[in-house]
C-alpha cells in the first residue's frame, strides 16, 4: 500500500514520460534477479563435451548493479527540467533504498550454503515456498548421479566358486542392470543394520532399470529364504551352479592361497579315509549339497523366481547362458558372443565391448588359479559321494547338469 500510495504522489508531480521511464527501469530490475535467481537454482553436471559454468552473484556486485539501473533513468531526463529531474531522482533513490535493504535480505537468504533447514523456513516468503517443489526437482534432476536408490530385483544368492563374478560383470555391461560391486552379505551378517542400510549401498537406478546384487553364501544360510521373501516376495534369484567336486577343490584352492598352512584337501575331505567316511561338515562340501539348501528356498519362492546358470556352460558358451538370464530377468539380449573373448591362460571368457579393439577386461588374479594335484581316488570317492545328491538336484530343478559325464572322462583318463 505503501508503494502504490507514494505512486500516486509521484504521478501528479511529474511528467508521465518520468514515471514511464521509472517503471521501466524496476521491471528491468525485476526481470535482471528473476534471471538471476533461475540461474543460481539450476545446478547442471558436467558433461563430456558441455561444462556449464557460473559466477557467485555477491552483494556488493548485486548493489552496484542495482544501483547502476535504478540510476541510469535519472541520468537520462535532460530534455527536462532541474525541478523535475531534482523530484524524480528523489523519488527514485526512495525506492532504490527500499529496495535495497529487500535485496540485502534475499542475497542473504540465498547465498548462505550453511544455513540451517529450519531457519531457511522460517526466512523465506510464501512466494518462494509456491516455487519451492519446482526448485528441489530441478536440483534432483541435474545430479551427476541420476534415478533414486531401490532394493534389488534380482539377487545372485550363489553358489560360491561357481562363477558368480563372472555372471555379474556380464550382466553389469547390460545398461538396464545395475549392480552394487562388493557382496552386502546383509542377509547373513548385516540384517540388524536395517533395510535403510542396504538401500543405500545399491546404485541409483533410473526406471526401467534393475538393480542387483550378488552375494553367494545367501544359498547356504538358513535364514535367508525368509528374510529375502520379507523383503520382496516377487523377487528373481540366480544361482549358478558347479559340478560339486570341481567346486570343492577350487574352494579349497582359494583358501589355500590365504592359509598356506592348512591340511592337505585330502586328509579335510574325510573322517576316516580308510573307512571312506566323507566329512561333510566341512563347508568346501557341504555348499555342494545343492538339493539340500535349495529345499529350504522352495518353502518361500516357486521356481518360476528361480534361475539356474550352469557354471560349465557359463565358461564354454558365455553367450548362450547370458542370453538365458537375460531372458529370466526380462532384458533386451544386448550382452552377445561379440562381449567375450576366451583367455587360454587363465582359462575362462574375458570381457570386452564390441566396438573396443583395447586388451579385453579379464577377472582378477583371485580367479582361475591352478588347482592342486588331487589324488584321483579321492576325487572318485567324492563323485560316488554326491551322485544321488546331484540326482535329487536334477530332479528338483527339472535341469540335467550332466556332472556324471565328467566324472566317467575323468575315470577313463585316469586308466589311460
Amino acid at each position: 500500500m505503501a508503494f502504490w500510495s507514494s505512486t500516486s504522489v509521484f504521478t501528479s508531480k511529474v511528467p508521465r514520460k518520468i514515471l514511464f521511464m521509472f517503471t521501466l527501469s524496476l521491471s528491468v530490475t525485476y526481470l535482471f534477479y528473476s534471471l538471476m535467481s533461475c540461474y543460481n537454482s539450476l545446478q547442471f553436471p558436467l558433461q563430456e563435451n558441455y561444462v556449464y559454468q557460473g559466477r557467485l552473484v555477491t552483494e556488493e556486485t548485486t548493489f552496484v548493479t542495482l544501483r547502476e539501473k535504478l540510476y541510469s533513468a535519472s541520468q537520462g531526463f535532460t530534455e527536462f527540467t532541474e525541478a523535475e529531474r531534482t523530484t524524480a531522482v528523489t523519488v527514485l533513490r526512495e525506492h532504490a533504498a527500499e529496495a535495497e535493504q529487500r535485496t540485502v535480505e534475499w542475497i542473504r537468504t540465498q547465498a548462505s550454503p550453511t544455513r540451517p533447514a529450519a531457519a531457511a523456513a522460517a526466512g523465506a516468503g510464501r512466494e518462494r515456498q509456491e516455487f519451492s517443489t519446482t526448485d528441489s526437482e530441478l536440483r534432483v534432476n541435474c545430479t551427476s548421479d541420476y534415478g533414486e536408490k531401490k532394493l534389488p530385483q534380482a539377487i545372485i544368492i550363489g553358489v560360491k566358486k561357481g562363477g558368480t563374478r563372472a555372471l555379474l560383470e556380464a550382466l553389469r555391461v547390460h545398461p538396464d542392470v545395475r549392480a552394487v560391486g562388493n557382496e552386502p552379505h546383509f542377509f547373513d551378517r548385516n540384517y540388524e543394520k536395517g533395510l535403510d542400510w542396504y538401500r543405500d549401498l545399491m546404485p541409483s537406478t533410473l526406471e526401467g532399470q534393475i538393480t542387483m546384487e550378488k552375494t553367494p553364501s545367501y544359498f547356504v544360510t538358513n535364514h535367508a529364504p525368509k528374510r529375502i521373501h520379507s523383503m520382496a516376495r516377487d523377487i528373481k534369484l540366480i544361482i549358478v551352479v558347479r559340478n560339486p567336486v570341481t567346486r570343492a577343490i577350487s574352494d579349497y584352492t582359494q583358501t589355500l592361497s590365504k592359509k598356506p598352512e592348512i591340511p592337505t584337501f585330502e586328509v579335510l575331505a574325510f573322517k576316516n579315509r580308510t573307512l571312506g567316511l566323507i566329512d561333510a561338515s566341512w563347508s568346501a562340501l557341504r555348499i555342494g549339497i545343492y538339493a539340500l539348501h535349495l529345499e529350504s528356498w522352495m518353502q518361500y519362492f516357486p521356481l518360476s523366481q528361480m534361475h539356474f546358470v550352469s557354471g560349465e556352460r557359463l565358461i564354454v558358451d558365455p553367450a548362450g547362458e547370458m542370453a538365458k538370464v537375460q531372458d529370466f530377468l526380462g532384458l533386451k539380449r544386448i550382452v552377445t558372443d561379440k562381449h567375450f573373448y576366451f583367455n587360454k591362460t587363465k582359462g575362462f571368457p574375458c570381457l570386452k565391448k564390441p566396438e573396443d579393439s583395447s586388451t579385453p577386461r579379464c577377472l582378477g588374479k583371485s580367479k582361475g588359479r591352478t588347482h592342486p594335484k588331487i589324488d584321483p581316488d579321492v576325487i572318485r570317492r567324492l563323485h560316488k559321494f554326491y551322485k544321488p545328491f546331484n540326482m535329487m538336484f536334477y530332479q528338483m530343478t527339472g535341469q540335467n547338469f550332466e556332472w556324471e559325464l565328467e566324472e566317467d572322462s575323468e575315470t577313463r583318463s585316469s586308466q589311460d
